[in-house]
């Protein structure tokens, strides 16, 4: 399966490296050197993949373990779906506001804060949520600190690692959601099944507080930070920022469903709960290498970055079509396969996408990040509470039909906006 992504990736590649992609040369030098030592460029990336982390952990740790929580909380796909889509109504709510505050006092100073409250959140669901409500009150205020964390990485990223690593950069940055996915599939049997899921939680609290210690501090004072960096997305931009959050969208639209029903999904389709586990830990484990490598390959590539996500996003469809096999004929081959390409492919190219954004408006990388993650956030409202609907009244099968459909849906839409991105009209 890694083989065939990688092949696929490679194939993409060629096909969008051409002069009629110059998505790269629109990008002012980063503010980065490109000297900088491996060493500081691999402690910032550490850094960026903990905090982020930290803040994936209540929504992925909630899908993983579903079927735990439920038997205790008293939640079926329903509820799930409506409580995930209130951690994702917090994370739209925040995500303007946080990224216009991240761009005035930058990254740092928003991660370690963030990390830490991220952590007390944790805590709280391990400790007091004893009901859906109380688990929904805090998956809302997660919501909310996720929005914060996002721009914040993206930021101090742009602004600290040179422009030739950035791709990889942030394809490991990106990886710490799929990581937060591949530790919430590999705690189903490892510590739900064993000691209970509450510790799963505790244990997330805890590398939140590891996070925030590590965030290195800024050395330049707030108003010498504010003197340097006051440019703002400019209004040209801000249209085709909207379309390809749209349809960034409608990419997590599907995703967010996916990672919030997979397990749940596979043990009412006849796998048992230890191997729905596993099966949500390997496909973590794939997007979290196929996120890298898309960025791996970023970094060697002259343009057509939106290009190669659109393809990512109908290959990732294929995949939900097969999940849906799975369930229909309760065939588990169907189901693994399906999982592996809707993990790799429909949901390895989110680190592509905020690089190929950040490449575009490199003035302006936390404000530009915050715009299209609206798009993301919002259809993560909707995508697992539809989801479950579907589920709950329909089938699983369908469900995941309507999942292709959208992520299909998304490529055309992240190709509409490449178009009036790179339209000569506007400033570049």
């Amino acid at each position: 399966m890694l083989y065939l992504s990688a092949a696929f990736l490679r194939g993409v590649t060629g096909l969008v490296n051409d002069e009629s992609s110059p998505e790269l040369e629109m990008t002012p030098r980063s503010g980065a050197s490109s000297g900088e030592e491996p060493q500081k460029i691999g402690k910032d990336v550490l850094s960026a993949i903990a905090s982020s982390t930290s803040t994936s952990f209540a929504v992925f740790l909630t899908g993983a373990l579903a079927v735990q929580m439920g038997s205790t909380l008293h939640f079926g796909p329903d509820s799930l779906g409506l409580a995930v889509s209130i951690y994702y109504l917090g994370a739209s709510a925040g995500s303007v506001p946080f990224g216009r505050i991240t761009e005035a006092v930058g990254g740092a100073r928003v991660m370690r804060p963030t990390a830490v409250i991220a952590g007390i959140l944790l805590a709280l669901i391990a400790v007091l949520v004893h009901s859906t409500v109380s688990l929904s009150i805090v998956l809302f205020f997660a919501g909310i600190v996720s929005a914060a964390m996002q721009p914040a990485t993206n930021l101090f990223l742009a602004r600290r690692i040179p422009r030739n690593r950035q791709g990889f950069a942030f394809g490991v940055k990106q990886s710490a959601i799929p990581f937060a996915s591949l530790f919430g599939g590999l705690a189903v049997p490892a510590i739900a099944l064993t000691v209970g899921w509450r510790w799963a939680f505790a244990l997330a609290a805890v590398w939140s507080g590891v996070a925030a210690l590590i965030v290195p501090r800024s050395h330049t004072d707030l108003a010498t930070y504010r003197a340097q960096h006051k440019d703002p997305v400019s209004p040209g931009r801000t249209a085709p920022l909207v379309i390809l959050g749209a349809g960034f969208g409608l990419g997590i639209f599907a995703a967010s469903a996916m990672t919030a029903f997979l397990v749940t999904s596979a043990v009412a389709g006849g796998i048992s709960k230890s191997d729905a586990g596993y099966l949500a830990g390997v496909a973590g484990a794939l997007a979290v290498v196929i996120r890298i490598y898309s960025g791996i390959l970023a970094d060697r590539r002259g343009g057509g970055h939106f290009k190669v996500i659109s393809a990512m996003l109908v290959l990732g469809s294929v995949g939900y079509v097969g999940i849906a096999l799975g369930s229909i004929t309760r065939f588990f081959l169907f189901f693994w396969i399906g999982a592996l390409v809707a993990y790799g492919a429909g949901w390895g190219w989110n680190g592509l996408f905020n690089f190929a954004v950040i490449r575009t408006h490199s003035k302006a990388p936390a404000r530009a990040t915050s715009i299209t993650q609206v798009g993301g956030r919002l259809a993560s409202v909707f995508g697992p509470l539809v989801f479950g609907l579907i589920a709950a009244h329909g089938s699983y099968a369908a469900a995941w039909i309507v999942n292709g459909v959208i992520a299909v849906m998304g490529a055309g839409v992240i190709l509409l906006g490449r178009q009036m991105l790179l339209n000569p009209r506007r400033e570049a």
